[in-house]
């Protein structure tokens, strides 16, 4: 094994792990939030940090069908964090 490869690896294991962190803390301030506000950024910040692990788990198999999949799911997150902060804004989504 080369220098580069283990340096990547340790690289993707330290990314993993940060990510993994982030997304247990954003999980425990959708449960704790105390504002609808809070729990609407941390759902948000939990789908961001989806597609960084899924993103990740690409890299390091070396599959390019998780890319596309971090894409569809980073529109359909992009779609509901709106949906939801607007029904909490106005009562409806659509007018």
């Amino acid at each position: 094994m080369s220098f580069a490869t283990e340096v990547m690896n340790a690289a993707l294991v330290i990314a993993f792990v940060t990510v993994a962190i982030a997304q247990a803390m954003s999980m425990l301030r959708l449960i704790l939030g105390p504002s609808t506000g809070d729990r609407i950024l941390a759902l948000d910040t939990m789908v961001v940090n989806a597609i960084g692990l899924i993103v990740l788990l690409g890299i390091a198999q070396g599959v390019r069908v998780y890319f596309e999949v971090s894409m569809i799911i980073a529109m359909l997150g992009f779609v509901s964090t709106v949906a939801y902060a607007r029904f909490v804004l106005r009562g409806d989504i659509i007018e």
